[in-house]
């Protein structure tokens, strides 16, 4: 029987090749980070709706209920547009689907409560499990970067056996830690200050502004550099085998 570990390896290692990170594919890192990030419609389905949610709110005329509204059918409606058209076109519907979900989980949070600061939680929850949950695998000797590599890389959990491995693997998790930590430090200091009366107008927009540009700036350069460093970690290690075996 797989042990947890093995198991969840499997799971994040199969996670990642769905999302077009496979080294069998001897692909470019450009082409990694853009097949991860979905291409042109998974930077679209990204961004559009907190965009336009965004816009929404801070154009549209009026105040309180009256704005917010208009706002989450504006944005929740357009991830709707993304996933029927994913649907129609046939592709694998799971990353508009996701959006969706964290669109109306947001839009239901924000209209029970009548906050429109409150469309953000989620992402600050989402924010805090990852961060935490990379921070304390890490920490214990499980780093979840080294679980999903060590999978892609058809090795399983024997990478543990190797200090320079486990090194690596533990610093890039931390990287990935810090990543998702540093988002939520700044915007939640943002998401509480909206809470005072008179706030919420310019902290929503302020808000949204930290999502777009905390997102997909931020992920593409350290999904980068995590791809470059595994990939010089398993040549290094093909370049000393076969020096051993000289």
């Amino acid at each position: 029987m797989p042990s947890v570990s093995e198991t969840l390896g499997a799971a994040l290692g199969n996670a990642a090749r769905k999302a077009g990170i496979d080294p069998a594919t001897q692909a470019s890192t450009g082409h990694v980070v853009w097949a991860a990030m979905g291409g042109w419609r998974g930077v679209a389905e990204s961004v559009i709706p907190s965009l336009a949610f965004i816009l929404a709110f801070t154009l549209w005329p009026g105040e309180g209920m009256g704005k917010l509204i208009p706002a989450l059918i504006i944005s929740v409606g357009i991830a709707v547009v993304f996933t029927v058209i994913r649907f129609a076109m046939r592709q694998p519907p799971a990353a508009a689907i996701g959006g969706l979900v964290a669109a109306l989980a947001a839009a239901a949070l924000a209209l029970l409560t009548g906050n429109a600061s409150n469309n953000f939680v989620p992402g600050l929850l989402t924010n805090a499990g990852y961060g935490l949950a990379m921070l304390v695998s890490a920490i214990v000797g499980w780093p979840i970067i080294g679980l999903a590599a060590g999978y892609l890389m058809g090795e399983g959990t024997a990478w543990r056996r190797s200090v320079r491995k486990r090194r690596v693997f533990t610093g890039l998790t931390i990287v990935w830690a810090a990543l998702f930590l540093l988002r939520l430090a700044v915007q939640l200091p943002v998401y509480i200050a909206s809470l005072q009366p008179g706030q919420q107008d310019g902290a929503v927009a302020l808000l949204g502004t930290l999502k777009l540009v905390m997102g997909l700036p931020l992920f593409a350069p350290v999904l980068a550099i995590t791809w470059l460093t595994i990939q010089a970690l398993y040549r290094r290690e093909r370049a000393d085998a076969v020096v051993s075996g000289a």
